[in-house]
């Protein structure tokens, strides 16, 4: 490994050992938020530099950019991660043993947490506000798409972090170029676990070459199923929200299935799209119903390629199913297991959707835009995992956790 990577992760190393009382972390994090908003100008200077080198039809470009009320929003959940109970020292588990040994659970931070990440200059703050509130360190392997948003991020949280006497070791943000990602795979003994966020092309790619333990955050193909029993106008409402409040992110809806008998009311329940100019990549069932009622420009054939795919964009699949059996098996082939909903208000059929799905998040009549940390009460979010192994869903100040255990006695020897 490069010796200057070995030498920034052993100081990270070293800084995961130092203990912050939890005021100054909260007043750190209260910092940084006031110092983000103050430093609006210069954020979006240093992000229009990354915008300027992307094609504004690139998908990533809506991840890319940052606007002041973006930034506001960033800083509100800042905020809102300093005002939340911090986990550290919870005892979740206590008890007495026969021979008087007391032992308990106790929630302790995972140490360096490592994310290698795409065009998403929010997750340098989202990550390092979740990782700090916990007592973790990150390391951070962002894209060069965003190299001077990250860089612009960074330096204002070094200053902050100098502000309170705080070792600036505790985030750090490795070069944008490749051979950083690789030491990052490799910092075993360093770095104890790695997050990767962005593509299914990078999860993937983290999965298959790292040797450090991974939580893999998985691409989002969403589905929404209209039930026989479904509510068009809340269906209306729900699937516009999921698909267009914004494209680009992970929650957003890529596939709408809808039951047989409710063919007569696929115009309506679409006419939202079509008004945002959704293209519409409809089965053979749903382009007959549509054709004439649907902009023309806006619809075509779906293809096998359409459906399992995350489209990232003002595109959208529809399948027509003959029963609520065949909408499940319909997910269960397709699904990357991060949300699906069902628009129904039949109460059975809507339990069964919610227990037989296998996904991190599941809805009835709601959108799966609310897929997000800050949504579900976490104040911000590290990923959303689509895993099953120690977090699942959106990831936040108690999944960056783990715990130990902690046994005191009184001179007890085991015979």
């Amino acid at each position: 490994m490069n010796n200057t990577y070995t030498a920034l992760f052993e100081n990270a190393r070293s800084a995961a050992r130092k203990v912050i009382d939890k005021a100054t972390i909260n007043k750190v994090l209260n910092d940084l938020a006031l110092t983000a908003i103050a430093q609006t100008e210069y954020l979006l200077r240093e992000n229009q530099r990354d915008l300027d080198r992307m094609d504004n039809t690139d998908p990533k470009y809506d991840r890319l950019k940052l606007t002041a009320d973006r930034i506001e929003g960033i800083a509100a959940e800042i905020k809102n991660v300093a005002l939340l109970d911090s986990p550290l020292g919870n005892v979740f588990s206590d008890k007495t043993m026969p021979n008087g040994l007391q032992i308990s659970k106790v929630r302790v931070p995972l140490g360096v947490v490592g994310v290698i990440y795409e065009a998403r200059p929010n997750v340098t703050f989202d990550v390092f506000s979740l990782c700090f509130k916990t007592g973790n360190v990150c390391v951070l392997k962002g894209g060069s798409d965003a190299h001077y948003s990250n860089k612009a991020i960074i330096c204002l949280i070094h200053e902050v972090l100098n502000d309170n006497d705080i070792n600036t070791d505790v985030v750090t943000l490795l070069p944008a170029e490749r051979d950083a990602g690789d030491a990052l795979l490799n910092a075993t003994g360093y770095v104890d676990v790695l997050i990767p966020r962005g593509s299914q092309g990078l999860i993937d790619h983290v999965r298959l070459n790292s040797k450090v333990p991974v939580i893999e955050t998985g691409a989002g193909i969403v589905h929404t199923y209209f039930d026989e029993f479904g509510d068009v106008k809340k269906g209306a409402d729900i699937v516009l929200n999921a698909k267009t409040r914004r494209v680009s992110v992970c929650n957003a809806l890529d596939c709408l299935i809808v039951y047989y008998s409710r063919l007569r009311d696929l115009p309506e329940l679409l006419k939202p799209l079509g008004e945002m100019k959704v293209l519409l990549y409809a089965d053979k069932t749903a382009f007959m119903i549509l054709k004439g009622h649907y902009p023309a420009g806006c619809l075509a054939h779906a293809k096998p390629e359409h459906f399992g795919t995350e489209f990232l964009a003002m595109r959208m699949a529809v399948k027509i199913v003959n029963s609520f059996e065949d909408a499940l098996d319909h997910i269960a082939r397709y699904s990357s297991k991060h949300s699906e909903a069902i628009i129904s208000e039949d109460t059975g059929r809507i339990e069964t959707f919610l227990n037989s799905v296998d996904a991190a998040a599941v809805y009835a009549n709601a959108s799966t835009a609310f897929t997000d940390g800050a949504q579900f009460g976490l104040g911000a979010e590290i990923g959303i995992s689509t895993q099953k192994l120690h977090a699942r869903g959106p990831m936040g100040l108690e999944e960056l956790t783990s715990y130990k255990w902690v046994v005191r006695g009184d001179g007890q020897i085991r015979a």
